[in-house]
C-alpha cells in the first residue's frame, strides 16, 4: 500500500536578479493592458483612454508642454505645463506654472499650480499658489503659498432685491465744484 520510496524534493530555483516589477499607478491603466472599468476602479474625470507618458529621471526639459494626455514627471521641466493628468514623481521637479484636472506631487514644483484634484503626498514640495477644488496635503509635505478653493460650476444664489425707498422721498444731492465742503446741516 504504502511505497516507502520518498521523491526527492524539487531544489529551489534561483532567482534572477532583476528589479522588480514597478507596479501601475492607481486608476491608471497600464500600457498594453486594457483593464475592465468598474465603479470601483473608475479613474478621475477627464482621463484619457491612452497610456501614460513619462519624462524619465535623466531628462531634462525646457519650454511648455500641453495635451490632454496624462504625465509623470520623473526628470526636470522649467516652463508651463498644462496636461490631463499630471503626477510629478520623488525625483521629479517642474519649474513653471502647473494645470491639470488630477495632479498628483511627490516631487518638487515651484510656480503655481492649479487643477480640479490637487493631492501632496509626504514627500511633495511646493513653493507657489494652489487653486483646487478638492486638495489633499499628507503629513510631512511643504506647501508655501495660498491656497483658493475654486468654485463648482453652480446656479448662482439670488440675493433679495434691496427695498428702495419712494422717489418722492428723495432730496437732490447738490452737485459742487471738486474741494468745497457740502453743509449738510437742516436750516
Amino acid at each position: 500500500m504504502f511505497n516507502k520510496n520518498k521523491s526527492p524534493a524539487p531544489s529551489p530555483q534561483p532567482r534572477p536578479s532583476t528589479p522588480a516589477a514597478i507596479p501601475p499607478l492607481p486608476d491608471m491603466p497600464s500600457a498594453g493592458a486594457a483593464k475592465p472599468a468598474t465603479a470601483a476602479s473608475a479613474a478621475p474625470a477627464g482621463t484619457s483612454s491612452r497610456g501614460l507618458s513619462t519624462l524619465s529621471s535623466d531628462l531634462k526639459f525646457e519650454g511648455t508642454i500641453s495635451g490632454a494626455g496624462d504625465l509623470q514627471v520623473d526628470g526636470q521641466i522649467k516652463g508651463d505645463l498644462r496636461v490631463g493628468r499630471l503626477i510629478v514623481g520623488e525625483t521629479g521637479a517642474v519649474e513653471g506654472n502647473v494645470s491639470a484636472d488630477y495632479i498628483e506631487v511627490r516631487g518638487r514644483i515651484v510656480g503655481a499650480t492649479s487643477g480640479k484634484q490637487v493631492k501632496l503626498v509626504s514627500t511633495a514640495y511646493v513653493d507657489g499658489d494652489i487653486t483646487a477644488e478638492q486638495l489633499s496635503i499628507d503629513i510631512g509635505a511643504y506647501f508655501q503659498g495660498r491656497c483658493v478653493q475654486g468654485r463648482r460650476d453652480a446656479p448662482a444664489a439670488t440675493a433679495p432685491k434691496p427695498v428702495a425707498a419712494p422717489a418722492s422721498d428723495l432730496a437732490p444731492i447738490p452737485q459742487q465744484p471738486a474741494g468745497q465742503v457740502i453743509d449738510m446741516k437742516p436750516h
